[in-house]
C-alpha cells in the first residue's frame, strides 16, 4: 500500500469555509482550492497506509472522549517573519483544540510526534505569497467573524495532485454544545 500523507482537522463550516478559501485563493495563494478549510489538529503526516485502520480505531477513541463546544473565528494573525503564514484567529475553543491536538498526537498512539512549531489553532488564509498579498490577507480579513457548534474533527489524506480529500469523519461523544467556559479543563479532568 505503500506511505500516505494525512492530517486531522476540524472543518470551518458553510457559508464561512468556503468563503474563506475563495479569499484566499483570491490573495493568489494556488495550494487554496486542494485545502478545505479547517483548524489543524495534525498536521501533514505520512504514515504506513497499512496502519490506517489503526490510526482510525484511535481516532475513534480521541472523539468518543470529546464534547461539542463553541468555536469562533474573529480577526487576523500572522507567523511572520517566523513562517509566511497570515491567519484568521481562534477566539473561542481554541483552549480545546489544544487538548484535541495533544489527544491525537500521543505518545502512546498511531500519530505520536513532534511538531515544527508550538501548536496555536487558527485558521490559514495565505500561505508563502507576496509579501503586499499576505498584508492584503491582513487587512482585508480584519473584520471576519464566524462561529458554530464543533461537534467533531475529520482525518484528511492528501492526493498525489496535492489535493487533500476528506477520509471520515469522527463526532464527539456528547450531544450537547455545554456555553460555558474553560470547557478544556472539564474534558481534560476526565
Amino acid at each position: 500500500m505503500g506511505t500516505v500523507t494525512i492530517g486531522v482537522s476540524i472543518a470551518v463550516p458553510e457559508p464561512h469555509g468556503s468563503l474563506l478559501q475563495e479569499r484566499r485563493a483570491g490573495f493568489g495563494d494556488a495550494a487554496a482550492h486542494g485545502i478545505p478549510t479547517h483548524v489543524t489538529l495534525l498536521p501533514p503526516t505520512e504514515v504506513d497506509g497499512f496502519a490506517l485502520p489503526a490510526v482510525e480505531a484511535h481516532l475513534t477513541e480521541v472523539a468518543a472522549a470529546g464534547r461539542p463546544f463553541p468555536m469562533r473565528l474573529s480577526g487576523t494573525g500572522t507567523f511572520r517573519p517566523l513562517s509566511p503564514v497570515v491567519y484568521v484567529q481562534v477566539v473561542q475553543g481554541a483552549e480545546t483544540c489544544s487538548w484535541l491536538q495533544k489527544r491525537v498526537r500521543e505518545r502512546s498512539g498511531p500519530l505520536a510526534r513532534e511538531l515544527q512549531f508550538p501548536y496555536h489553532p487558527h485558521v490559514t488564509v495565505a500561505h508563502g505569497i507576496e509579501e503586499a498579498a499576505m498584508d492584503r490577507a491582513f487587512r482585508e480579513l480584519a473584520g471576519f467573524e464566524a462561529e458554530w457548534p464543533c461537534t467533531g474533527f475529520a482525518l484528511y489524506e492528501q492526493g498525489v495532485d496535492g489535493v487533500w480529500r476528506k477520509l471520515r469523519e469522527f463526532t464527539f461523544g456528547g450531544a450537547v454544545v455545554p456555553p460555558q467556559v474553560g470547557h478544556a479543563e472539564s474534558i481534560a479532568s476526565r
